[in-house]
């Protein structure tokens, strides 16, 4: 794993199954300072996939519909054995319905790909643009930096917060060689003192919410996510959230969820929970057993880009949908024509600027959008075949168009290894 840069795994290593705690929910809403992050969910910030593309995808494949939440069959129904304690609770998810709105979104926080400050402070406003980039419906959103450097961290926190960002987050995860080599991303987690350093630093620049992501430690004999904590609620950081795995885990093993209560235990600032949720009742379970505020989804987003909605959905009615196979096909659909839209949106600003070619983004995630697709494998290698963003939906379109209406049923869980270019840093 370490040779290969601690790429993120499409699959999870002996997960464990979750029953839905009685009577616990995701939290209806977080504070960060003065952002409102409702509900309390994140999409986690990933290196060659939250772009503005995928960021918009998520946001709008999570709207939930009270409506027809209450109203639609639902393929989860409450826990059994439990019906009196839910039942007395009813008062209490009418409350939080009122957050869960017709038009709000499943997902609270949206969060960039992972950005260098050292490259955010020297290149040109152009290229800026190429990770900077949002719009209006992404509100909220942070911008993830990573980098050793304060007074480099500070200029490029200046640089988001002109930008017009929400929030910025200091990337102390990333168990990527390249990026610990420099001293960046879960590196750092061997020198306490310099993140310190930057903490102050970056504070004083900026009046937005700040906040840090990071692991327990560089490896077991090195936990310091509870000493880390303390320190970022000392110099005035707005909230932190815990990757919990060391960096010598990489994205291996189970995320080991009592780091993230000793964290809560310790500090007094919202606490964000992060690893191995990929369902809602993960979800569930992770607040039930730390408190947690929030929680943080990476590459289940990628898998199953209905996790918010799902979330939303138990949490205002205690029930939530399954995709169906005419879900799955829209889902793929919709995200492949939004990366064609805005490639070509952006065809015509300089190159450093541009989306980019559109084929191999939608071969990258070709893998992820086609777990639990019937028939996913012939899905798949037509895809890996195609030779354009335009070829690549015609045998999206080809293969749903030609699939039985009946496919609504999940057989097919992918083997193909995701690209090593992938996905670093959830």
């Amino acid at each position: 794993m370490a040779g290969k840069g601690f790429t993120v795994k499409k699959d999870w290593d002996n997960p464990t199954e979750h029953a839905m705690p009685a009577g616990v929910r995701v939290p209806a809403e977080m504070r960060i300072g003065s952002v409102v992050v409702a509900p309390a969910t994140v999409l986690a910030p990933m290196a060659g996939v939250t772009d503005t593309v995928f960021r918009r995808f998520i946001r709008h494949a999570s709207v939930f519909s009270r409506d027809q939440g209450s109203a639609t069959p639902m393929s989860k129904d409450r826990p059994p054995g439990t019906p009196e304690t839910v039942r007395d609770q009813e008062a209490e998810i009418a409350a939080i319905q009122e957050s869960v709105t017709n038009t709000q979104s499943g997902c609270g926080l949206l969060m960039t790909e992972f950005t260098s400050a050292d490259g955010l402070s020297r290149m040109r406003e152009s290229k800026r643009r190429r990770y900077l980039t949002f719009y209006d419906d992404e509100h909220p959103i942070g911008a993830q930096l990573f980098g050793s450097n304060a007074e480099t961290l500070a200029e490029a926190a200046r640089i988001v917060e002109d930008t017009g960002f929400d929030t910025v987050d200091l990337n102390l995860g990333c168990p990527a060689k390249r990026v610990v080599g420099c001293n960046g991303g879960s590196g750092l987690l061997r020198d306490l003192p310099k993140i310190g350093e930057i903490f102050r630093a970056v504070r004083r620049s900026v009046t937005i919410p700040f906040t840090v992501k990071f692991r327990m430690g560089w490896n077991d004999v090195a936990i310091v996510c509870v000493e880390l904590a303390r320190m970022a609620e000392a110099e005035g950081l707005n909230a932190v959230a815990l990757h919990a795995r060391t960096r010598e885990q990489g994205y291996s093993g189970q995320a080991r969820w009592e780091w993230i209560a000793a964290i809560k235990q310790a500090v007094g600032i919202p606490v964000v929970g992060n690893g191995d949720i990929r369902t809602p009742e993960d979800a569930a379970a992770m607040v039930a057993q730390t408190g947690c505020d929030a929680v943080m989804i990476g590459r289940a987003a990628a898998a199953n880009p209905w996790i918010f909605r799902q979330i939303a959905q138990y949490t205002a009615t205690g029930r939530y949908d399954q995709p169906t196979f005419a879900d799955r096909h829209h889902m793929i659909r919709a995200y492949f024509e939004m990366l064609l839209a805005e490639a070509e949106a952006t065809k015509d600003l300089p190159r450093d600027a541009r989306l980019g070619e559109t084929a191999g983004k939608m071969k990258q995630f070709a893998t992820w959008f086609t777990h639990e697709v019937t028939g996913g494998g012939r899905l798949r290698k037509a895809i890996y075949q195609a030779k354009s963003g335009m070829e690549v939906l015609e045998q999206v379109n080809a293969f749903f168009t030609a699939a039985p209406v009946a496919a609504d049923v999940t057989e097919d869980t992918g083997t193909g290894a995701f690209p090593e270019s992938a996905l670093v840093c959830d």
